[in-house]
């Protein structure tokens, strides 16, 4: 492919005057009243101008692919998502005036498919989880655009040894805590570029600082990582957006993470509400997810005469779930109580101890 590099250089130009547009996103503490001396960190991913942590991890890719020579001024761009990064990458694929098509699971929240056909992007719809890369090569090859792949790249397209990467901006942010090497960090694994990034950057650094993976049920980077079988494959798919595969992708790299939590949808959902309660705000089903796993991380501490600070991620808002994981109906219909999960988090509150 013979891409000009006039225009290479004026596509990199602009994705990165977008981001020097851009802050970077907040970190915010609780503290919990059973937990003296262990104080929790949220990093709010949401106030990205697409609304996630993804927003992140579609520049780089987008940068990747350009510098590359993958994407010309006429190439369509081809992502197989559950829905954040797409919005993501329709986002920077009408910055540069591209066609962009995503390729997304049928039951995407409805709020997610109206922002990326919001961006200009156009939805394709799959049944299966599970046939969303083989769909997207399929589209690659009929419209002779790029695929970009995020389950293979997220883990390099990143600098993970700094450049304003997110666990980079972490530790920048917590140097004045009185806690500021964590001795947890929390997050899900959806492509695994965002573990695998704070995994190499605290080793680079030489911090010791652990990293825990939470993972959502019908999950299998869990079964992976206690068992080392990359066949592992699910028939269902995660009903947490953002988080979970029906298989182990490329980008998920086992041996930078120190201990996986498999988490049980219900408690994710609980989380959310717990977190509207205490921090006064509606998040996205990952984010629970993430504050049912760093509870346990927390309550452990305690137990075992710990103090250190505990840093998780809010990955994207609560607006996007409102029909789903906020709709009791919905909650019932899809046989999910999540009351006992209710009263384990108020228990937690309280007195910073977990029921097992």
């Amino acid at each position: 492919m013979d891409i000009s590099r006039k225009w290479v250089a004026k596509a990199v130009c602009k994705i990165n005057a977008d981001f020097n547009r851009s802050s970077d996103t907040h970190l915010f503490r609780l503290d919990i009243p059973g937990l003296a001396g262990i104080p929790l960190y949220l990093k709010d991913e949401s106030i990205h101008p697409t609304g996630s942590l993804k927003h992140r991890l579609a520049r780089s890719l987008f940068l990747y692919a350009i510098c590359n020579g993958w994407i010309g001024p006429d190439t369509t761009i081809i992502e197989a998502s559950s829905g954040s990064t797409a919005v993501s990458e329709a986002y920077f694929a009408r910055l540069l005036e591209l066609p962009f098509i995503a390729v997304i699971p049928k039951n995407t929240s409805h709020k997610k498919i109206m922002q990326i056909e919001f961006y200009g992007g156009e939805v394709h719809l799959v049944d299966d989880p599970a046939a969303l890369h083989d769909e997207s090569v399929k589209l690659a090859q009929q419209t002779g655009g790029h695929f970009m792949d995020q389950f293979t790249y997220a883990e390099r397209v990143t600098d993970w040894r700094g450049s304003n990467n997110i666990a980079d901006t972490i530790f920048e942010q917590m140097e004045r805590e009185e806690h500021p090497i964590p001795s947890w960090i929390v997050c899900g694994a959806g492509t695994g570029g965002t573990s695998a990034t704070i995994g190499r950057f605290t080793r680079y650094r030489g911090y010791d600082t652990r990293l825990c993976v939470v993972d959502p049920e019908n999950s299998v980077f869990y079964d992976y990582f206690k068992t080392g079988d990359k066949t592992i494959t699910s028939t269902i798919g995660s009903q947490v957006e953002g988080i979970g595969r029906p298989q182990v992708e490329p980008s998920f790299i086992a041996n930078v993470v120190d201990e996986m939590i498999r988490i049980p949808d219900a408690g994710s959902y609980a989380a959310l509400r717990y977190l509207e309660k205490v921090f006064g705000r509606k998040f996205g089903g990952s984010t629970g997810t993430n504050l049912y796993g760093a509870a346990q991380i927390m309550a452990r501490m305690k137990r075992a005469g710990k103090t250190g600070s505990v840093v998780t991620l809010i990955c994207d808002p609560g607006d996007r779930y409102l029909d789903t994981y906020y709709n009791d109906d919905w909650l019932a219909q899809n046989g999910y109580d999540i009351e006992p999960h209710q009263k384990q988090l108020d228990y937690f509150h309280t007195t910073g101890e977990w029921l097992d």
